[in-house]
């Protein structure tokens, strides 16, 4: 069931003062899609995992220490680029002060957006 104008306008009136009070919190609840997987990053770490492994069995098979060491180490970077999260994004100084922040879901940023627009009355 959808909210009234009302209860909408309560809502982001609650959020801006959250933001304006707890900033931290407010990010550590916001649906930020800088802090999301990237299905991109899980796949193509998933994959150098995979030749890591291959170039381990090749290190084992032919009995080369060093070549097994190499085939643990890439499984280590694919490992990590399957679990690093996008990173985040400067966006300009806002009227508000604000200057540096994470990248905002299209969802918040036309919430602020519509706040912004009633705050200066337009």
């Amino acid at each position: 069931m959808p909210l009234s104008e009302h209860e909408q306008r309560l809502l982001d009136q609650l959020e801006q003062q959250l933001h304006e009070t707890d900033p931290k919190f407010a990010s550590a609840l916001g649906n930020d899609r800088a802090r999301t997987l990237s299905t991109r990053h899980i796949v193509f770490g998933v994959l150098i995992s995979i030749v890591g492994i291959l170039v381990l069995l090749l290190g084992v098979g032919i009995q080369q220490i060093v070549v097994g060491v190499l085939g643990f180490l890439v499984m280590g970077v694919g490992v990590y680029v399957a679990t690093v999260r996008k990173g985040t994004v400067k966006t300009p100084a806002s009227d508000d002060g604000a200057k540096v922040g994470k990248a905002k879901s299209g969802f918040m940023s036309n919430l602020e957006e519509r706040w912004d627009e009633r705050r200066r009355g337009e």
